[in-house]
């Protein structure tokens, strides 16, 4: 298991979700920072 830990704007949420998922990743947790 590894642990990836990203900043990533609110917009570009789904592209980096999709592109995940393309490569066998599918459990993510979500934290929005104000």
């Amino acid at each position: 298991m590894k642990k990836i830990e990203a900043i990533i704007r609110p917009e570009r949420m789904h592209e980096v979700k999709d592109a995940l998922e393309e490569q066998g990743i599918h459990g993510l947790n979500i934290i929005s920072v104000t």
